[in-house]
């Protein structure tokens, strides 16, 4: 159907704007940010999946790292131009509905919060498993609901209290993994050595056990199921552009973050891992981080890495209740979810999508006592499934958005993917290889079933149940500022 045009402000358009753009507080400063951003590359899939990654490529796994992080770079580019144009919380889900359709952001949406969902209770059941290790006599669940009120309180008092979380978190984090590359290259370097007879480390132990790719390039194409899943959450950092203070500055600061948080979080690290142990060694006895923390002689590498775990799901926790409750929000102001999930506490925080979320980890509480151990496999197979359809439609919506500029005469955008149109055509293209390769693998084919199954449930949910303005395209406002004298010029260039 046609759009009204994005810059004239219709009394839909400011009701819209009213709702998530003024009621939201803004909170969030580029402190915030910034290390929100930084912690977003660091959770569960760096700390436990890598080792899966690496049983299934080898010393190849950093090729797949840096092909995974180069597309969602592409990914946050695309997110980063839409959030800086039209700074709300629905973020990608409203962008898909104002650019792809109604239908498109009712699922959109959905499928993020039935992302965070499937990671959040895994994270709750793995802090309570990392809770046992200090304290083997307390019943699991019991962690899983203290951590569940605690998180959930903390997000029901502010955004800025958010913020502050997600900063020691993500500081924690960040010097671990310092800490962790720092004592790995001393160990390369200056040869420390355990002497417990195995192999000694060194640059050699990336080709000296089967070469790059001991697994042929067919493990190489496998670990892009756990390593894609590592980088899912990414996106939170478009979801902050609602309630940061000055979205025009930190998003674009934040998302341009994103190579060296690669670099230096997965290539690097694991680089360092595979050159100190052989790669088919790596995660045979625990996590492979507390190889690294033991060869150099810690005694109390269990404790030091234990405590880093715990502080990275308590991260992931938070932003889950904190993205999936922001689009949450979005998706009840275009109608694709109750209006009570819209409703703003005195603190200009939703509350009941936070209230929301907290019983949908409660599950967490039952699945802790009968979750198998290797579910990890299924639960990113799944999330990698939700995570990738997400960063299609993101593309997909910026597809949109780049020729409706173009057809309309419109601003160029202040913060520009760049590489227009090639990198977002190839990035398409590698998420849908991503998806292929979920259904290549036998033990990932789970993803599939369980994904078609979700998409065709949320296309049934939207014909019977979005009625009114559901069925209507988002508007929003569009904050670009250009000089009229140079628009012309710029568009072009775009």
């Amino acid at each position: 159907m046609q759009q009204a045009p994005t810059a004239v402000r219709t009394p839909a358009v400011q009701a819209v704007e009213g709702m998530v753009s003024t009621v939201l507080s803004r909170g969030l400063n580029v402190r915030h940010i910034r290390f929100m951003a930084l912690g977003s590359a660091i959770g569960t899939g760096l700390f436990y999946g890598s080792a899966s990654a690496i049983q299934k490529a080898g010393p190849a796994v950093l090729f797949a790292y840096i092909i995974g992080g180069a597309a969602v770079f592409m990914v946050m580019r695309a997110l980063g131009e839409m959030a800086v144009r039209h700074p709300v919380s629905g973020s990608f889900g409203q962008y898909a509905s104002r650019y792809l359709g109604p239908l498109a952001g009712f699922i959109t949406g959905w499928t993020y919060v039935f992302e965070m969902a499937i990671v959040a209770i895994a994270d709750v059941t793995a802090f309570s498993i990392y809770m046992g290790f200090w304290f083997p006599h307390v019943d699991r669940w019991i962690w899983v609901l203290a951590i569940i009120l605690l998180l959930g309180a903390m997000n029901l008092l502010s955004v800025k209290v958010f913020g502050e979380l997600e900063f020691w978190f993500s500081l924690i984090k960040v010097v671990a993994i310092i800490a962790m590359i720092a004592g790995g290259a001393g160990i390369i370097v200056f040869g420390f050595h355990s002497g417990d007879g195995g192999v000694a480390p060194g640059v050699g132990n990336l080709v000296d056990h089967g070469g790059l790719f001991p697994n042929g390039f067919e493990g190489l194409l496998a670990s892009f199921a756990v390593v894609m899943f590592a980088f899912g959450g990414i996106e939170t950092i478009g979801i902050t552009a609602g309630e940061a203070a000055d979205p025009k500055k930190v998003i674009p600061q934040a998302v341009n973050t994103v190579p060296v948080r690669v670099l230096l979080f997965y290539v690097l690290t694991l680089g360092v891992l595979m050159s100190l142990f052989p790669w088919n060694e790596i995660g045979n006895n625990g996590s492979p981080f507390v190889q690294i923390f033991s060869g150099l002689g810690i005694p109390a590498a269990p404790h030091i890495l234990n405590a880093v775990v715990i502080t990275s799901a308590l991260s992931a926790i938070n932003s889950d209740i904190f993205g999936a409750g922001r689009i949450l929000f979005g998706l009840s102001q275009q109608g694709h979810a109750p209006k009570s999930f819209g409703k703003i506490s005195r603190h200009g925080v939703p509350w009941m999508t936070v209230v929301l979320m907290g019983g949908i980890l409660l599950v967490g509480v039952v699945l802790n006592a009968v979750i198998p151990e290797n579910v990890f496999l299924v639960i990113a197979s799944i999330a990698t499934f939700a995570t990738v359809w997400v960063w299609v439609m993101i593309l997909a919506s910026h597809v949109a958005m780049k020729r409706e500029i173009k057809l309309r005469g419109l601003p160029a955008s202040e913060f520009a993917s760049p590489w227009w149109p090639a990198a977002s055509v190839l990035t398409i293209a590698f998420m849908a290889l991503v998806i292929v390769i979920l259904g290549v693998f036998e033990d990932t084919r789970v993803a599939l079933y369980v994904g078609a199954l979700w998409l065709g449930l949320l296309v049934l949910a939207y014909r019977l149940w979005v009625r009114g303005g559901g069925l209507m395209r988002a508007e929003l406002v569009d904050e670009t500022s250009q000089p009229a004298g140079i628009q012309s010029t710029r568009e072009s260039e775009s």
